[in-house]
């Protein structure tokens, strides 16, 4: 049994919010997808405890743009990368800072994990963006119907399941190509050996389905369960709102799940 995290964005209330959860259910394995950082007001307690408690995280954008430069952002995001890598470089307390930043120069793009879960034998690959760039390719659900060729060719790039955040809205992409939202399949997702999925488990710090819960999935046995919890939105609204360098968009857009 393990869960997957993505797109935590400095968020420490849906952060602490999951990991309880994970607790209660005995989940012992974490993997994360990313964007541990950008957004949000908690960059330092972030990356602590997924440094503390998952067993991989792959590179997400956000954590690319704070540790290199922002590439193709607005400027909100932009400035929220700046304000996020001034207070990492501002912890006088060197080994942690250190320990961080090391975190975030080795993650890797990519990672494949091959395991017997239940009744399936499973090749699961886990990016933050996409098969075919791993970083920053959005997959939307409307790409099913405005642009299928796109999604053909981002399933010929997977062996069998491929693990992806970085949307932020949660569901199971297959090679139909189709377009499941976790409602659709009662919250769970079968994993069987002759269907190929791209699954989206949507963002742990900044939901965007028009959901303001935060998100995240565990697999037991061969099922893909997506979670949903509800947490103290409104301490990490007033928390943005108090920083003058982050956008209050992005304080506002977790009532909302926008």
């Amino acid at each position: 049994m393990f869960a997957v995290l993505s797109d935590i964005h400095s968020n420490i209330e849906a952060l602490t919010a999951v990991l309880a959860d994970i607790e209660k259910r005995g989940i012992k394995k974490i993997y994360c997808l990313g964007d541990v950082i950008g957004y949000g007001p908690n960059p330092r307690e972030c990356l602590d405890l997924i440094i503390e408690r998952s067993e991989f995280c792959v590179l997400g954008n956000h954590d690319y743009a704070v540790f290199y430069e922002p590439t193709n952002f607005n400027y909100g995001a932009e400035q929220a990368s700046f304000w996020t890598r001034d207070v990492m470089e501002t912890d006088k307390d060197k080994l942690r800072s250190d320990k961080r930043w090391r975190f975030l120069g080795e993650l890797s793009m990519r990672r494949t994990v091959e395991a017997q879960l239940g009744p399936t034998k499973a090749t699961m690959d886990f990016v933050h963006a996409s098969p075919r760039r791993p970083i920053n390719e959005y997959i939307f659900p409307d790409d099913v119907y405005t642009n299928p060729v796109k999604v053909r060719t981002l399933f010929e790039r997977i062996t069998h399941i491929c693990f992806v955040g970085h949307t932020h809205m949660p569901g199971v992409f297959l090679d139909e190509p189709d377009f499941y939202l976790p409602d659709e399949l009662g919250d769970a997702y079968p994993i069987i050996e002759e269907e190929k999925a791209i699954i989206n488990i949507g963002s742990v710090g900044q939901p965007r389905d028009k959901d303001n819960r935060t998100s995240y999935v565990y697999v037991e046995e061969n099922k893909v369960h997506f979670v949903r919890l509800e947490y103290d939105f409104e301490k990490t609204m007033k928390k943005i709102l108090a920083i003058d360098r982050l956008d209050n968009f992005h304080a506002e857009r977790l009532r909302d799940g926008r």
